[in-house]
């Protein structure tokens, strides 16, 4: 199979986990198959594994047994749809599932996963060339959209499975692209969090760490953070890093003051989002690392939108948190793309953060 130059042969130990984790299908609500290719790789650097009673995967590594507890979350689901009817004439109408922009979706081709198989779509519309100019210069709308599986009866499609309640995913080949350190996928919002997690707790393997530090993969965040939540209630960190992807500002049309952060320069310490205003202690303790290592990093700041840092510094009686994302292009669609270099750096800032943080240092960070 050839990617993007790339013969699938031909792809390191990184490459295949990031592939892999990409290829599979998990929208909200419907993260089993990408929690059994977390937990493939994730187990054999973790002590104990649990789950919440959403389904997030709990990792747990164990440095002091008495040090504070350190989490690291990023989310399982990506942005996808689900069944809601099927037509007389075996077209399906949906739901989207997470946030779309509609000028991203049609024609665009999809997966429908039933309990007989995965079934190949295509989403469509009624076509330009019999609507009325005036609608022609208009986004076509979301609910007037169907995804056509090539079914020619309400009982055919049924016949092959679907039903209502059924997850349908974007379709993409993961790909590397002619400039090496470029990587194309769906799901880099989130799996590229998740693939931040498991390289973490590898590395602390070969290392002492003074910390208690359990590696999340949440559920649910495309859809309000409610994983992040459950999880934290039965982590119950002392301070808390939300793993995830933000806002490349280096494509044509976007200015400064939209979007700062430029792929390849580093991972983003989010200072401010619709969700939370980061902990001024731990991000300072972050950037002090980073600057004391010659880790690249950017501050972003995101009027819109957040991570599940939102939901967890809010449980209990307040979590110190902090997201550190890695800027994407063309998230909350079928294709994205970060660069290969930013990963790397925020895996390399996590692991040397956590190996800091000992009880002293979280005091400091909690109590000022």
């Amino acid at each position: 199979m050839n990617m993007g130059g790339y013969r699938l042969a031909q792809l390191d130990e990184t490459l295949s986990m990031l592939k892999e984790l990409t290829d599979a299908k998990g929208i909200a609500g419907n993260e089993r198959e990408v929690r059994a290719v977390i937990k493939k790789y994730i187990e054999p650097y973790s002590d104990e594994l649990d789950t919440d009673g959403l389904g997030s995967l709990i990792a747990k590594k164990t440095g002091r047994v008495d040090g504070p507890k350190i989490m690291i979350a990023g989310h399982m689901d990506e942005v996808g749809f689900m069944v809601t009817k099927i037509d007389e004439k075996g077209f399906l109408r949906f739901q989207t599932v997470g946030g779309w922009w509609s000028q991203v979706m049609l024609a665009q081709r999809v997966t429908v996963v039933t309990d007989k198989g995965d079934i190949t779509g295509v989403i469509g519309s009624k076509p330009p060339h019999i609507l009325p100019p005036e609608a022609r210069k208009k986004p076509y709308e979301i609910k007037d959209m169907f995804i056509d599986i090539g079914a020619t009866s309400c009982e055919e499609a049924l016949e092959w499975g679907v039903k209502p309640g059924d997850m349908v995913v974007p379709y993409f080949e993961f790909t590397v692209m002619k400039n090496e350190k470029m990587l194309l996928a769906k799901a880099w919002d989130n799996r590229i969090g998740c693939a931040v997690v498991i390289d973490v707790l590898k590395n602390l393997q070969k290392e002492n760490h003074p910390n208690v530090v359990y590696g999340v993969t949440n559920v649910q965040e495309e859809v309000g953070l409610r994983g992040a939540k459950t999880a934290e209630n039965k982590v119950k960190p002392d301070i808390a890093f939300a793993l995830d992807v933000g806002i490349a500002g280096d494509t044509p049309g976007i200015s400064e003051k939209e979007a700062l952060s430029k792929m390849g320069k580093g991972p983003q310490i989010v200072i401010y989002d619709a969700s939370m205003v980061s902990h001024k202690g731990l991000r300072d303790t972050v950037v002090k690392v980073a600057e004391e290592l010659n880790i690249p990093y950017q501050y972003e700041s995101i009027p819109c939108g957040g991570t599940d840092a939102g939901s967890i510094h809010l449980v209990g009686s307040g979590i110190p948190s902090l997201a550190v994302t890695i800027a994407t292009r063309y998230i909350h669609s079928h294709a994205a793309m970060l660069h290969r270099d930013d990963y790397e750096n925020t895996v390399k800032l996590m692991t040397e953060v956590i190996k800091r943080l000992d009880r002293k240092i979280v005091d400091q960070i909690i109590f000022g």
